[in-house]
């Protein structure tokens, strides 16, 4: 699966709370959500969203569900990331780099830090 429909905000928060967590309940993403916690409805209907866009599975105990994520956060990122350079920065590094020093997003030390990534890549 290559081709990832975008996350909501809501949906993102729940996708990141079952990546930390490997898996889990409604009731569960639930407690580790910040206040004003969310209703149950809400949760269980964004995580039904979630599995028909193709981001979580499910384990059936009776009437409950445990959901699974079905693809990494390192996927995701990589799709993200990928439209984001696409989208916004004509598919360039460099363009997409600058903007983030331009707009102070990325100090020196971040700098030093890619240029030795770079030099160990060459």
């Amino acid at each position: 699966m290559n081709e990832f429909k975008e996350l909501t905000k809501a949906e993102e928060q729940i996708m990141h709370e079952l990546w930390e967590m490997g898996e889990g309940f409604v009731k569960d993403i639930i407690e580790r959500l910040p206040e004003p916690k969310p209703a149950y409805n809400t949760v269980s209907t964004i995580v039904r969203i979630l599995e028909t866009k193709g981001f979580l599975t499910h384990v059936s105990f009776g009437k409950s569900h445990q959901y699974l994520p079905k693809i990494t956060k390192e996927e995701y990122k990589k799709v993200i990331t990928g439209k984001l350079l696409t989208n916004y920065f004509d598919n360039s590094p460099k363009r997409m780099l600058s903007f983030f020093l331009e707009e102070k997003k990325m100090d020196i030390k971040e700098l030093d830090d890619i240029l030795a990534l770079l030099n160990k890549h060459k």
